[in-house]
């Protein structure tokens, strides 16, 4: 257990996210199509294997997936304090023009609906699913804060900011004493390690848990594809290739990783996820899952111990290329850092 962020509550370092919960097409059609009864093997396989954290969001399979997950924790019959639940709110839900964003009006009444498919009376931690251009920060959080100070909300993160714009909310809760963002939702895998350059030092900095989406990048790091264009048959990066990625590195990577998954007698996607796992600033991975079988093979992650030899051979491996101002930053700093020598 760790963590989240700078509160006192405890999540599994894997967390089981929903977005393959539900069957109404669309854009999620290609992630996943599961139905209830699959959808309460899969919890109930998550909280066998010592995860009690749960991702959700209302624009999942259009509501679905928040419906089919709290009815299967309700299934499940665990107590409420037995279980972490996340869901967000951003995406569009309906057609009408204040259906989707972050406004006071569209947070305070999604808040409400998503609790209904829930069927719980508070969610644990409540995320903005990204950023809306047309509002502005000090309403969201005043909504968000609003949400915690009723009951509904414990506490509240975001998903999918840029550096200046985490740090810009921060500032506002700070100055008028609004609850503060808890927890940094965001793409982050071996082979796209770009939120190292500035989210990681600022979550480090001011305490907040990273919750990687995507670790697998979209299932590439399964191991299952070829550089020749073969992957595996219904694999959702046949039909929606996100997150994007540079696949010849992705490839050098997955190299890298098989003789040590061979070595641990384990599959590559494991791999892959015991590296997010053994990252210091890594608080809870989020996993998709169709089957019971993925559900334990990736929350084995958890229990894969890599040696310094490895990890460091998958540090090279997938290391990114300088950018300024970091080269900058570790050129001018050399000089003091090697004074505590």
């Amino acid at each position: 257990m760790k963590k989240l962020g700078n509160t006192g509550l405890l999540v599994s370092e894997i967390c089981l996210g929903t977005m393959t919960f539900g069957n109404k097409g669309g854009v999620f059609a290609a992630i996943g199509q599961l139905q209830q009864n699959e959808v309460d093997a899969i919890v109930r396989t998550a909280f066998d294997r010592g995860i009690n954290f749960l991702d959700t969001a209302d624009v999942y399979h259009g509501g679905q997936a928040e419906t089919m997950t709290g009815q299967a924790l309700k299934s499940l019959g665990l107590a409420r304090d037995q279980f972490v639940l996340a869901t967000k709110v951003f995406g569009r839900m309906a057609p009408g023009p204040n259906q989707s964003g972050l406004s006071r009006a569209r947070i305070l009444h999604a808040v409400d609906e998503s609790l209904k498919r829930l069927q719980l009376d508070y969610i644990d931690l409540y995320q903005i699913h990204g950023h809306d251009p047309l509002t502005p920060f000090e309403e969201t959080l005043e909504a968000m804060d609003t949400c915690v100070r009723a009951g509904k909300v414990r506490y509240i993160g975001l998903c999918n900011l840029a550096a200046w714009m985490i740090a810009k909310t921060l500032w506002i809760s700070d100055k008028r004493h609004l609850a503060r963002f808890e927890s940094v939702q965001a793409y982050y895998s071996i082979a796209g390690r770009e939120l190292e350059r500035e989210i990681v030092p600022l979550a480090d900095d001011q305490r907040l848990a990273i919750l990687p989406w995507s670790p697998l990048a979209g299932g590439f790091l399964s191991g299952k594809f070829t550089r020749e264009g073969q992957g595996p048959q219904g694999s959702r990066r046949t039909t929606f290739d996100f997150p994007p990625i540079d696949r010849e590195r992705a490839f050098n990577i997955i190299d890298a990783m098989r003789p040590i998954a061979e070595a641990h007698n384990a599959s590559v996607a494991r791999v892959a996820l015991s590296w997010l796992v053994h990252q210091p600033h890594v608080t809870s991975v989020i996993i998709g899952a169709k089957t019971k079988e993925h559900v334990v093979d990736n929350a084995a992650a958890t229990e894969l111990k890599l040696s310094a030899d490895e990890l460091a051979t998958l540090a090279k491996v997938s290391a990114l290329p300088p950018e300024y101002p970091g080269w900058m930053l570790e050129f001018q700093g050399k000089d003091r850092r090697e004074a505590l020598k």
